[in-house]
């Protein structure tokens, strides 16, 4: 959360968070997880080196917040209110590109698999249901993470063998998504309803080859007991093996 003179939490001042269902969730399957920090863009005397921050981290998870901004994609925002936060954008960016460099793993959820389609140069909806006529709601803010919907995994691909299933229902927290993939990813699962793009990742032989991927929904909002939704440890246990083959290389 950037300078914003207009909000009377910490007077305005810049905040850096991390949502502690994502902390808890990473917690649970295993790892330290270690919020990255930045200096601000006008101090030129501060160093900011992402390849740094990466030399000193297994993986790099990219998760949720603040709209992905139009500019960072070659676009105008058509409402003010989908202005998305660009030094953010800029940061993780990257920070992308440093761990594809140094062969991290990267996992992206929610706004974290947005940027990181747009990382690879491709674009959103700045607004499904503006954009996409007959779209789902895909954001209720009245009952946030219990919204749900069902999405279909592509055949053969990667999710549905880990999940061995077809069609899988999902949590929903978004009103941005992926409209144009990025070059050299592939798409994993689609939703059922309404064709949106819900999961991807770079194409892979093994977890030995580049390990990035993207989900659209948010694993660390789910009760890891609720059996109507998909199932969150398998992801978590495909990223700790990533990192592992990485470490004993």
């Amino acid at each position: 959360m950037h300078r914003d003179s207009g909000r009377q939490l910490f007077d305005g001042r810049p905040l850096l968070f991390v949502e502690l269902s994502m902390s808890d969730w990473l917690l649970r399957g295993g790892f330290l997880p270690m919020p990255i920090v930045y200096p601000s863009w006008e101090r030129d005397d501060v160093p900011w080196d992402p390849f740094e921050f990466m030399q000193r981290v297994e993986a790099l998870v990219l998760h949720g917040g603040a709209d992905v901004s139009p500019n960072s994609y070659g676009e105008q925002p058509f409402e003010a209110i989908w202005e998305g936060d660009p030094v953010r954008d800029r940061m993780e960016i990257e920070l992308i590109e440093a761990a594809r460099e140094l062969d991290k793993p990267i996992l992206g959820v929610c706004r974290g698999a947005q940027i990181l389609n747009v990382a690879f140069g491709g674009t959103l909806y700045q607004d499904i249901n503006t954009q996409v006529p007959g779209s789902l709601v895909h954001r209720n803010a009245d009952i946030y993470e219990k919204n749900s919907h069902t999405v279909r995994f592509t055949p053969g691909s990667y999710l549905e063998t880990l999940f061995g299933r077809e069609i899988a229902t999902i949590n929903s927290v978004h009103h941005q998504a992926v409209k144009d993939l990025g070059e050299g990813l592939e798409i994993e699962a689609r939703s059922v309803e309404d064709d949106i793009i819900e999961a991807f990742r770079v194409p892979s032989e093994s977890l030995e080859d580049p390990w990035i991927w993207g989900v659209q929904w948010h694993p660390e909002f789910q009760d890891p007991e609720d059996t109507h939704l998909l199932p969150t440890a398998p992801i978590l246990k495909q990223l700790h093996r990533a990192i592992s083959i990485r470490r004993n290389r």
